[in-house]
């Protein structure tokens, strides 16, 4: 028997989607020098708002501001900053549903997920490093951590709110002060945020968000009056903060791109395998850094594995987004959607073998259904370059050696996944390969108080738990 799902859309009478949007300065809202940019809903193609592109001229102001506020708030008892930060995390989940909505439209993913997961991780990163606020001398960094300074932040449009949680509650519980840019096609919920900060009595200067395009990131990563430089982002990009921010006296942490490898052994609860390789590629759209794009299934399972996954993937919802059943939302701009294409077409002129969910792609709005790529070598591209969407290139392996050895070739380094129920193998495995993050028999799983970050073109540096402390820390001393 088959159920058909009633639609069960969330209400965005619970957000006020403005016509304008300012920059955050200051510790107030202030017309930018440079004009203005339009964001859309990504599953409509409909206008939201009119934001403020950013200049030097306004990033340059924002810096200022922060290197002002810092005086005050690095001299302010590691307590009283934490309950600044309690009081942001308590606000946040107080209006987790007008942040959720807010996201949602802004993003293109489901309700489902900015409800269920964004949200509550925000809160609960702030909540964390509440905690660690007076108590940085007893995290291992050395007698007398300081702060570095003035933090400048660029954050990426796959998990805008949550980014933005990894970016500032380490900060400001270290003692330093922000400027903050989002991504060009989601800042609506950084500005949210903005009001967040606003209600919380947080000291003016502390938090100062600017927004706009690359531009705009490019003059922040490279303003002197910034101390820390804290980037997520494309790989390519982060090359060229790299090599921006080389000589100079600027500590930098970069979390970049990935190609994880999912491996599902022969002897793996296949039911929960087939959730995890699922929640591995198509939350979120498969837009996710650490995604887990490319699967490695055990030859002698790989015929009955595969027919069970097709046969999960095609009961997946793909539609619009604020509909509490929705699986797969859309794709968050047309750029990514064309990039998206792309590298499929690539697949099928490298010569693996496509199968396509069976779903009606909506008329408006960017969308992909869920794809998946079988009889896939290691030399095509779509098993080399990250593709960010949901899209799974599938390989086989014959033997844990072979396995580990598909996983570590890869320009990338940071996350895979493991799916045995032998302990033993598990441990030898995560051991021998080259990723940040190794999950076992689950994935894409996240939790504050564990460090996150990758190796080789995955970045360097670690966000999260104690060691996301140490990258705004002057430590050693």
């Amino acid at each position: 028997m088959t159920f058909e799902y009633a639609d069960a859309p969330e209400s965005t009478s619970v957000v006020t989607v403005k016509s304008n949007y300012r920059h955050f300065i200051n510790g107030e809202f202030s017309a930018g020098t440079a004009g203005e940019f339009a964001t859309i809903n990504p599953a409509t193609e409909e206008h939201l708002a009119h934001v403020a592109q950013g200049s030097t001229q306004d990033v340059d102001r924002a810096v200022s501001a922060a290197r002002e506020a810092f005086t005050k708030w690095s001299a302010m008892s590691g307590s009283e900053r934490g309950k600044y930060l309690f009081r942001i995390a308590r606000i946040i989940q107080e209006r987790s549903r007008e942040l959720a909505v807010l996201e949602t439209l802004n993003n293109g993913k489901p309700i489902r997920e900015t409800r269920d997961v964004d949200i509550p991780l925000v809160a609960a990163h702030f909540f964390h490093y509440a905690g660690w606020a007076d108590k940085l001398e007893y995290a291992g960094m050395g007698p007398n951590p300081a702060p570095l300074g003035v933090a400048g932040q660029v954050i990426p449009w796959n998990f805008p709110l949550l980014m933005l949680s990894w970016k500032i509650a380490p900060a400001l519980a270290a003692g330093n002060t922000v400027v903050l840019k989002p991504a060009e096609t989601t800042p609506l919920t950084a500005l949210l945020f903005a009001e967040i900060c606003q209600q919380a009595d947080l000291p003016p200067g502390v938090v100062n968000i600017v927004t706009g395009d690359g531009s705009t990131g490019k003059a922040l990563i490279e303003h002197s009056g910034i101390d820390k430089v804290a980037f997520t982002g494309s790989t390519e990009v982060g090359r060229q903060i790299a090599q921006a921010v080389a000589g100079t006296h600027k500590k930098v942490t970069l979390e970049l791109g990935g190609k994880a490898a999912n491996i599902v052994f022969d002897d793996a609860p296949v039911d929960q395998a087939i959730e995890g390789v699922v929640n591995g590629i198509f939350f979120n759209q498969g837009h996710v850094c650490c995604a887990g794009s490319r699967l490695l299934v055990q030859e002698s399972m790989y015929d009955n594995f595969m027919e069970l996954l097709y046969a999960r993937v095609n009961t997946l919802r793909l539609g619009n987004p604020l509909d509490k059943n929705t699986d797969i939302g859309a794709i968050n701009s047309a750029a990514q959607l064309a990039k998206i294409k792309e590298l499929s077409i690539a697949g099928d002129e490298d010569g693996a073998t496509r199968w396509t969910a069976t779903c009606e792609l909506p008329a408006k709005g960017f969308w992909f259904a869920p794809t998946i790529f079988t009889e896939v070598s290691q030399s095509h591209r779509i098993a080399r370059e990250e593709i960010f969407g949901p899209v799974l290139s599938v390989m086989t392996f014959r033997t844990p050696d072979e396995a580990i050895e598909k996983a570590n070739n890869s320009p990338f380094g940071l996350s895979a996944g493991i799916w045995t129920e032998k302990g033993s193998r598990i441990l030898q495995v995560a051991s021998s390969l080259r990723a940040g993050v190794v999950w076992a028999n689950t994935f894409n799983k996240f939790d504050p108080t564990s460090p996150f970050g990758g190796y080789k073109e995955s970045g360097y540096g670690r966000e999260g738990g104690r060691h996301g402390l140490e990258p705004y820390l002057k430590v050693g001393a």
